[in-house]
């Protein structure tokens, strides 16, 4: 330091701090050997205190406002440096100015989940994080316990302090408020205020800090409890899980049936598909006929009315075996009821499947005409509709007479 700049200073003492961050908490005043002029101008702004310290002993403090420095605004420096009568020379001290006013934005955030033990769910890993601010309540405590000599002490450097101590007192928070993880939204604010004060409880004495607002923002759960909890709402808001897959193996027949399977792992597929279907819309088991094929619910031994859920067409004779007559069969998994037909305009309706074999016969069921049943989008024609296909079919050709020796043609 150059001699013009040692005078100045011994001539000219303004003792003052233009803050212009926005995370110091302390600054010390820097001087030329710590001296201070008498008659010196002390400016304190507001969110400012300003201590003086002599010797490493806290001596006067200074609010807001501006001091002439003398004898009677030093009582204690006074006191400690034995000024009976005032003073006329530079006196030695160091002047701390600390920062009165809160500190904002400041983040906090469990590092590792806390254990909860949820009523529902039994035991929990659960994060949380938030934001607090911070501001320094008692300037004296502050400088014995944390600052000490340092010239400049920023928050950022009793934030890791700080974080601990919240999140201890989280985790005692949480073990104490026995908080369904359900109802924990419900009581942001509830949480936020209690852990402020157990926060408070540990750095007003101990550290002269205080916490002007601290708040929760959010919690966090493991992926695999959040997706327990989506599952659980899911099927809370479907309700009968029973009906909900009836339809969505009936949204999934008109797909199929627009994209035919082939191949051993699409008939694997569409054999798995169909027992779902007939188990959920009551099919039974497929019967053997005596005397005829196989049939299912409707279908009668040589009796050629149209067959029920079965499989495949089959043929059958009468009582008096006079003739042949087609028994159409509905394939695995084709729904026995609640078929519709629109003609002319009208619904007509609901019909099981051996009703519309007999339509069919009757010529009123037609390729082209429209049909819908539960689980199809809308209608659609007959020919499209795979099940229904097998009452379009023309009938099997009858058997081969049986062979012998060719008729003797008569004779003459």
């Amino acid at each position: 330091m150059g001699f013009v700049q040692k005078l100045r200073n011994e001539l000219i003492d303004i003792v003052e701090w233009v803050d212009d961050s926005r995370h110091t908490l302390v600054w010390r005043f820097p001087r030329y050997h710590n001296q201070i002029k008498n008659g010196a101008q002390l400016v304190v702004r507001p969110g400012q205190t300003a201590v003086f310290v002599h010797q490493g002993k806290i001596a006067d403090i200074f609010h807001p406002g501006q001091y002439e420095l003398e004898t009677k605004n030093l009582p204690i420096l006074s006191t400690l440096q034995g000024w009976k009568y005032g003073f006329d020379s530079p006196f030695k001290a160091e002047v701390y100015f600390c920062s009165s006013r809160q500190i904002p934005d400041l983040k906090w955030g469990t590092p590792t989940p806390v254990m909860l033990r949820d009523t529902d769910f039994g035991p929990v890993r659960l994060r949380a994080y938030g934001t607090y601010t911070l501001k320094a309540e008692d300037p004296a405590i502050l400088l014995s316990e944390l600052v000490g000599t340092d010239s400049e002490f920023d928050a950022e450097e009793i934030t890791v302090l700080l974080r601990s101590i919240i999140n201890n007192c989280f985790a005692d928070l949480i073990a104490a408020s026995r908080i369904s993880i359900l109802d924990l939204a419900s009581n942001y604010g509830q949480l936020s205020e209690d852990l402020r004060s157990r926060v408070i409880e540990r750095i007003d004495d101990e550290y002269g800090l205080d916490i002007p607002s601290l708040y929760i923002v959010n919690f966090s759960l493991p992926e695999e409890v959040q997706r327990a909890l989506d599952a659980r709402s899911s099927m809370g808001i479907l309700g009968d899980l029973g009906r909900f897959q009836q339809y969505q193996i009936g949204a999934a027949m008109p797909i199929a049936a627009e994209n035919p399977a082939g191949g051993v792992a699409g008939a694997g597929v569409g054999l798995g598909m169909g027992l779902a279907i007939s188990q959920q819309f009551g099919a039974g088991p497929q019967t053997v006929i005596p005397g005829g094929a196989p049939g299912g619910p409707g279908g009668s031994p040589g009796g050629g009315i149209p067959g029920g859920p079965g499989g495949g067409t089959s043929t059958g004779t009468s009582g008096s075996g006079a003739g042949l007559q087609v028994v159409p069969q509905a394939p695995v998994g084709t729904p026995a009821t609640g078929w519709y037909l629109a003609e002319g305009g009208r619904t007509e309706g609901p019909f099981d499947y051996s009703k519309l074999a007999e339509l069919a016969q009757l010529g009123r069921l037609r390729p082209n005409s429209l049909v819908w049943v539960a689980g199809m989008a809308g209608w659609v024609e007959a020919a499209q509709v795979r099940p229904l296909l097998a009452l379009f079919q023309p009938p099997p050709a009858p058997p081969a007479p049986e062979t012998g020796p060719p008729p003797v043609p008569p004779q003459r």
